[in-house]
């Protein structure tokens, strides 16, 4: 025998009680692989006790949701983001890559980026400015 304890207003019966645990669970789940991904994964998101000086540890983490947020749509709903998804083992080296690339060339669409990733791009080399 198992006993689960949470705090619902909704008013528990012999015929909702099963649906209404099998929701908890499920709602436990999808919270805890989320805030796995986002401390394990690459976004490293970590305990904070405080919230910085002006809040600023609270602008990050709301930063940091919004970004994984963005991720889950374009994984979604981006075919060009699959491709390059389906390229990398890890999200944490494809994260790598595009901030690789961010550093090196200005990009100017996304699809540029996510298409150079799958199809190859010209690197250029290297030449001072010395105008």
């Amino acid at each position: 025998v198992r006993n689960f304890t949470w705090v619902t207003d909704i008013e528990l019966t012999a015929q909702n009680v099963i649906s209404i645990a099998k929701a908890g669970r499920a709602r436990w789940k999808v919270e805890n692989e989320t805030f796995n991904t986002l401390k394990n994964l690459g976004y490293h998101l970590e305990h904070n006790y405080g919230h910085g000086k002006k809040h600023l540890a609270s602008v990050f983490a709301n930063l940091m949701m919004l970004m994984f947020l963005i991720d889950q749509i374009q994984e979604a709903c981006c075919s060009l983001f699959k491709a390059v998804r389906r390229r990398f083992h890890s999200r944490l080296s494809l994260w790598e890559k595009i901030r690789g690339l961010f550093l090196e060339f200005y990009i100017e669409k996304w699809e540029d980026l996510f298409l150079s990733i799958i199809h190859g791009y010209t690197a250029r080399s290297l030449h001072p400015d010395t105008s």
